[in-house]
């Protein structure tokens, strides 16, 4: 077997940012070949990977680019927020969301990172991500990513808060000019309040269902005669509907203003269409 040249462990150092001892014993496991040293390198990595796994990761980045058919956004984690900061982390991030919005992927679907990273055209990064884990010497995961494209008439922001750390996506329908204005508005507000959904209709029955027990349960409880309780309950769903959903919410530049008022502004036909929401940590 050839001898491993400091000359080797240094290369092998400087194309992986491995340690100089991991540097050498995967020359030396490889018969001095630096792209199979590679290649058990990532495979040391994984493993580290696997067993730091538990390790809460609360860190990360959102990041939102453009492409020539829509908008992608990703959410990466990381365990730390020094590594949240490192720039490699962040460029992957950014390369990662300019990639999905560049695919195919179904339009508005939010896949989670295992499904994007297993679909075809995205073997390239998850491999990078391999040789990150094994670099940094921290679980890294990608936690979400979506691609909206927009339709005929409609037109998509985007708004990113807290350095990253939440990004947001909202598509308008119907505007006749230039509603990005609008749209960053309506990210940023969707960003700050963080809302179930467009209108009522969004929230699962199942969710209004269950606020509605509960306000029943506390109207009885306060000893109310029925019909006196049934409008309180009403009034109280109203008022739900009104700090949850989009459209009800004041809006947070002007409480006075609600958002349905603030879109209705830009025109009888401008309507909220969607919005998607990522929250590292949340």
């Amino acid at each position: 077997m050839a001898a491993i040249t400091a000359a080797a462990v240094k290369s092998l150092r400087d194309r992986t940012g491995a340690g100089m001892m991991d540097c050498k014993k995967a020359l030396i496991e490889t018969g001095g070949s630096e792209e199979q040293a590679i290649d058990l390198l990532r495979q040391w990595g994984s493993a580290k990977a696997a067993k730091r796994a538990e390790r809460q990761m609360t860190e990360g980045v959102v990041a939102i680019e453009q492409g020539e058919s829509g908008l992608g956004m990703v959410a990466v984690s990381s365990e730390t927020d020094f590594v949240a900061r490192n720039q490699d982390f962040l460029d992957f991030a950014s390369r990662l969301a300019a990639t999905v919005a560049g695919s195919g992927l179904p339009d508005g679907e939010v896949l989670t990172g295992t499904m994007l990273l297993e679909t075809e055209g995205f073997e390239a990064l998850a491999g990078e991500l391999a040789s990150m884990r094994a670099t940094i010497g921290e679980n890294l995961e990608v936690q979400r990513a979506v691609r909206l494209a927009s339709a005929e008439g409609g037109e998509i922001g985007s708004y990113l808060h807290f350095g990253g750390r939440i990004g947001v996506l909202v598509e308008v329908s119907g505007a006749s000019g230039d509603a990005s204005g609008l749209v960053r508005d309506l990210a940023m507000h969707v960003a700050a309040t963080n809302p179930m959904g467009v209108s009522p209709e969004d929230i699962p029955q199942e969710d209004r269902d269950r606020e509605r027990a509960v306000l029943v349960e506390q109207a009885k409880a306060e000893g109310k005669p029925e019909h006196i309780a049934e409008k309180m309950v009403e009034g109280r769903m109203r008022k739900y509907f009104e700090e949850n959903t989009l459209l009800k919410q004041g809006f947070v530049k002007n409480p006075d203003t609600s958002i349905e008022d603030l879109v209705a502004s830009h025109g009888s036909d401008v309507g909220v269409r969607r919005f998607v929401r990522f929250a590292i940590g949340g």
